[in-house]
């Protein structure tokens, strides 16, 4: 059986490490490489906030490609879904044949249906590895497994400003409040994901301060230690 090469949509975060981890783990998919949407303003991973030498960083000990949908701040949707069909293009320039790219999407059927029409469009299929596994089953078997990561922005409507920054680890999930979900899937939080089994090596982060935007969301720099590597 010939494995069939696909992408995967790369925040930075826990979800997309277990997508990663799936696929990896099955036949059918050849992980071709990152993709992943950067703020070319800011030299940051759109939305999560992650610098891009992090990301760089990131894609080197997990040994994959990466590629970047580079968009203006402010941009809009049109100029994203154009930038991501360019970068597509380049993907099968790379790699002939290849017209799959996964998520780690886990049960927002409304951004699983935007998934499937914005890949449509360029005659690709989504992949969703994860889709509609228990959150709080698959993040205690993130950290169980060894999987490190921090959490990098918070929505303060949703979670309170002091869990940005801390590790997503058993004392975390332990300590959320009702009805946040413990992936952080309705946006609650998003993740930085530096070390555990899929890495060749744990990246070394400093923290550094931390910012409220918009006057709801927290988000904690982190900077990638020199000694790292």
């Amino acid at each position: 059986m010939t494995a069939t090469p696909i992408l995967l949509a790369w925040s930075g975060g826990k979800d997309c490490l277990m997508a990663l981890e799936r696929l990896r783990a099955d036949p059918q998919w050849q992980v071709a490489a990152l993709l992943t949407t950067v703020n070319r303003t800011y030299g940051r991973i759109a939305m999560h906030g992650v610098r891009r030498d992090i990301l760089l960083a990131q894609a080197d000990a997990l040994g994959l490609p990466l590629l970047e949908v580079e968009m203006d701040w402010p941009g809009s949707n049109e100029a994203y879904e154009a930038a991501h069909e360019h970068a597509l293009a380049e993907a099968r320039m790379r790699w002939p044949g290849i017209r799959h790219c996964a998520f780690g999407d886990l049960f927002l059927q409304d951004v699983r249906d935007y998934r499937v029409r914005q890949l449509g469009r360029a005659e690709w299929r989504a992949v969703f590895p994860i889709w509609g596994e228990d959150t709080e089953a698959l993040s205690r078997r993130f950290v169980g497994q060894g999987h490190r990561a921090l959490l990098c922005c918070v929505d303060t409507h949703q979670l309170a400003a002091e869990y940005c920054g801390r590790p997503y680890d058993g004392a975390l999930l332990d300590s959320l409040p009702a009805g946040v979900d413990p992936c952080g899937e309705r946006g609650e939080f998003h993740t930085l994901s530096y070390g555990g089994p899929l890495f060749t090596r744990d990246l070394r982060l400093r923290r550094g301060e931390s910012v409220l935007r918009d006057e709801r969301f927290q988000f904690t720099d982190f900077m990638l230690d020199e000694a790292t590597g």
